[in-house]
């Protein structure tokens, strides 16, 4: 069923039921847009595209089209749309992929109408990433709170979830590739490396000096940030990682709890059954 403003205003909290809607779930970031299929609660297939803004509704149906034959699904399959999008120029384009060919309204995170079924803690809630806001209700559903979830994105965030599963605010550092990319562009004798635990602290050669500098500096990072946010918090906390890199560093230190790539779409999967009129 496609979302309604007004349906999902009538819809209560505690009223949320699983359903058998075949959803797709658009989570569009900055580098990455990632479209995956729910069938139920089973997460059906998951494709990863470059964002591209010049993309438009049609190249996006001729992709997906093929992606989903692959898979036994046609777009007539799909009946519902949750958008998560920090990239303001291309949701025109979403949007028009949804009304013209899957006959819908896409229901999308921040729009009015649309219930979170948390609350958002900040100085202006309407800045916080959609994003940032799907992984909070995800990580309060799937493992409750309070809780610190650390998304590797193009930036990397930490963000605070209360014991109501309240959105209380959050970090916001340089992404990975984002600082590998400025080392590159900026010092003119060091090269394009890529993201790897390196065997040792201490670099033998400008390669494996950048590594451990990358990669030890970021895990420094992360278990510093954890420490400094779960004292200012005052209370154990369950960090949760999330993003194309989270499984590189979720091994390399004892700070996180759980790595969960799935966080993001599960959110979205959420927030559209809080939405879903009954």
């Amino acid at each position: 069923m496609c979302f309604s403003p007004k349906l999902a205003r009538a819809t209560k909290k505690e009223t949320v039921r699983n359903k058998t809607t075949m959803l797709l779930a658009i989570d569009s970031g900055n580098t990455n847009v990632i479209f995956a299929i729910f069938d139920g609660e089973e997460l059906r297939a998951r494709w990863r595209s470059s964002n591209d803004l010049h993309r438009t509704a049609d190249e996006y149906a001729v992709w997906l089209t093929q992606l989903m034959t692959l898979e036994d699904m046609a777009l007539g399959d799909i009946k519902a749309v949750a958008i998560a999008n920090v990239v303001p120029a291309s949701q025109h384009y979403l949007s028009a992929l949804c009304h013209r060919y899957f006959k819908c309204e896409p229901l999308i995170v921040g729009a009015d109408g649309v219930d979170l079924g948390i609350e958002v803690f900040t100085e202006r809630p309407a800045e916080v990433g959609a994003d940032r806001l799907v992984n909070a209700v995800a990580v309060y559903d799937r493992y409750k709170g309070p809780a610190i979830v650390l998304d590797f994105g193009t930036a990397t965030t930490f963000d605070v979830v209360d014991a109501k599963g309240n959105y209380t605010g959050g970090v916001i550092a340089p992404g990975i590739n984002l600082s590998l990319e400025a080392l590159y562009m900026e010092a003119a004798k060091l090269p394009r490396i890529a993201v790897e635990r390196p065997s040792k602290i201490i670099g033998i050669s400008t390669v494996s000096a950048m590594q451990s500098g990358i990669f030890w500096g970021y895990v420094s990072m992360i278990e510093g940030m954890v420490a400094r946010i779960t004292q200012e918090f005052g209370e154990p906390m369950t960090v949760v990682a999330t993003g194309g890199l989270a499984a590189l560093f979720a091994d390399s230190t004892g700070a996180i709890q759980h790595h969960d790539p799935e966080l993001t779409l599960r959110g979205l999967l959420k927030i559209h059954q809080i939405n879903s009129p009954s």
